[in-house]
């Protein structure tokens, strides 16, 4: 029941399954053992060239597709989701818009760095009263001499506490309609006014951490701009696609790990004289796992192959990362019931894969959020 993207990816796949289980795999030991990921992680994935991957090569990158960036992302979920975010820090949102968005200047100063490891980038969006209603943003960019002063606070943010760069985005003309109101801006750590007020630890494992950002009086000069101005909401709407897939391509690394240890532990857990495996009630939650995640796969690399052949997929994107999203909760949750009181130990990787996958339905755009832009798209 497995498919491949293409076949040239699925040359690609042994390679990097090795790579994941051979390097990363101990590694996502360490960080549930201690809480903290080990020095170097990072600069031993960019060492395999899997950071920048979607980047220009003239900076670094690889210049990848978006099929072999999701592959990489689905491999690495079979083991840590912490990798998946290094991979979104150098390839994900703000990187993107910076390739598609960014001057040359803008290029030459971030894209090489984030590429080979050195520096990560954020994206700040979601504030105390506004999430997925962007037009509800309060954080306001007012223009001054030689450039920008922003004030307001961002909250929920990942990875924005040891970024280098986060793209920030301000309201900079409240009287224009919600497209046009909002501006992006490149805001580099420890610029004076912008401050790390809260680090929130989240259901997760402890690196999953979300930063609250406030912002006083905050200058930025106009080099900070990313596109143009009062162009922020449709920038950061132009990268949810890779997003959502990013997201979804994840679930599906996520689930196949799960799947294979549920499987494991049925064969080698006996009950009243009998494995696991042979009880129907156990047979019955593999097959139903295993028909999702062929089902889920089988969309997301469907609407992988329209994406790179540059057809308009419009919601397709929402309908993957919604299905994965919640595919993934229901396989984590059987997984949980095979392994009974084992899969409630701390330490056991179904057991951290339950708690981390339960972000996905809300981080990237919730459930609710898909099922509305699904449902306008169909009345539309």
């Amino acid at each position: 029941m497995h498919l491949e993207i293409n076949s040239a990816l699925a040359e690609l796949r042994p390679a990097l399954r090795k790579f994941v289980t051979e390097r990363l795999d101990p590694i996502a030991a360490r960080i549930d053992s201690t809480g903290e990921v080990p020095s170097g992680t990072r600069e031993l994935i960019a060492a395999q060239g899997y950071l920048g991957m979607r980047l220009p090569a003239e900076y670094g990158g690889a210049e990848t597709d978006l099929s072999t960036y999701c592959l990489a992302i689905e491999e690495m979920g079979r083991s840590h989701r912490v990798f998946t975010l290094m991979l979104d820090a150098s390839s994900g949102l703000t990187p993107i818009a910076l390739v598609r968005h960014g001057t040359s200047a803008q290029k030459l100063t971030y894209l090489p760095k984030l590429a080979n490891g050195e520096w990560t980038a954020s994206f700040a969006l979601t504030e105390p009263d506004a999430g997925s209603d962007a037009a509800a943003l309060r954080t306001r960019a007012q223009r001054c001499e030689g450039g920008w002063r922003i004030t307001g606070t961002k909250q929920y943010i990942s990875g924005a506490h040891y970024a280098r760069v986060i793209m920030v985005i301000a309201v900079t003309d409240a009287a224009k309609r919600a497209g046009e109101r909002m501006t992006a801006f490149l805001v580099d750590k420890d610029t004076p006014g912008m401050t790390i007020s809260r680090i929130d630890k989240t259901i997760g494992s402890d690196p999953m951490q979300l930063a609250e950002l406030h912002f006083d009086d905050c200058f930025v000069p106009d080099t900070a701009v990313l596109g143009q101005v009062g162009q922020g909401f449709p920038i950061a709407m132009g990268s949810l696609t890779s997003g959502r897939m990013g997201v979804a391509c994840s679930c599906l690394g996520t689930a196949d790990k799960l799947l294979e240890l549920s499987i494991g532990y049925a064969k080698n857990r006996s009950t009243f004289g009998k494995p696991l495996s042979e009880r129907q009630a156990i047979q019955w939650m593999l097959a139903d796992s295993a028909t999702e995640l062929a089902a889920a796969r089988a969309l997301a690399y469907d609407t992988l192959r329209r994406i790179d052949a540059g057809e308009d997929v419009g919601t397709a994107p929402s309908v993957v990362k919604l299905y994965c999203s919640e595919m993934v909760g229901r396989v984590a949750d059987r997984a949980i019931q095979i392994h009974g009181g084992a899969g409630l130990i701390r330490n056991e990787p179904v057991e951290r894969f339950y708690r981390d996958v339960r972000h996905y339905r809300i981080g990237e755009g919730s459930s609710e959020i898909q099922r509305m832009l699904i449902a306008r798209d169909l009345c539309r």
